[in-house]
């Protein structure tokens, strides 16, 4: 277990602290000087930390399900949408800002594996360091992509909606995001039918982006 958690721990604290930072860069680049006031445009990691989502809960989750269901979250970055230049454009944005700082981190893991089997680098500790940071972050990429507030992909669908009754019926529904979310994760729906179809995608596109790599290495 102390292994496992020094393999993933790196890889889950940059997760979770480019994510959140991103949404604040990206606020702050569109208009909105919330989170750069606050603070949480940072990198550093205590900023973003939620003790019971980020470490107590994952914590609980692994001892009670013997390692076989995971789930956290970070402080959310403060965002204030009406601030943005144009809100309803600029929200998507914003959305879309953490889960590609997941997509872009997750790349960057598969190249630092593709260069420890260059290097003749065997270490598993190192090997199995750099296939965690790829599985961390597309499972972030992937989950917080869930067209279902307060999720990013939440933000993203209420940004492409029409004004009127559905862009109504997700903000009512957002106050209960959370616990139809666990909701769905228990029942097995989020994991079947979004974050692994998504995730085989994911890693998909990330073999074609390093493929060339890959051949020349060979």
């Amino acid at each position: 277990m102390i292994q496992t958690v020094l393999i993933y721990a790196l890889p889950v604290i940059f997760a979770i602290t480019v994510h959140e930072a991103a949404h604040g860069y990206v606020a702050r680049y569109l208009g909105d000087q919330t989170a750069w006031m606050m603070g949480r445009v940072t990198l550093n990691p205590f900023k973003h930390i939620d003790p019971i989502g980020t470490i107590l809960m994952p914590l609980l989750l692994y001892f009670a399900t013997s390692g076989t269901f995971l789930f956290g979250y970070a402080k959310p970055v403060p965002v204030n949408f009406g601030r943005l230049r144009n809100p309803k454009r600029d929200m998507i944005w914003v959305a879309l800002a953490g889960p590609a700082a997941n997509f872009i981190q997750a790349i960057l893991w598969a190249l630092f594996f593709v260069a420890l089997l260059a290097a003749g680098v065997t270490e598993p500790f190192f090997v199995k360091m750099a296939q965690g940071g790829v599985l961390v972050n597309l499972v972030m990429w992937a989950f917080n992509l869930f067209p279902l507030p307060p999720l990013d992909g939440g933000r993203v669908l209420a940004g492409l909606l029409p004004r009127g009754g559905a862009q109504e019926f997700l903000a009512r529904i957002e106050p209960y995001g959370f616990f139809i979310v666990m909701g769905l994760v228990i029942a097995g729906v989020v994991s079947t039918w979004w974050l692994r179809p998504l995730m085989n995608v994911g890693y998909q596109a990330i073999d074609l982006l390093i493929s060339p790599l890959t051949a020349l290495l060979h």
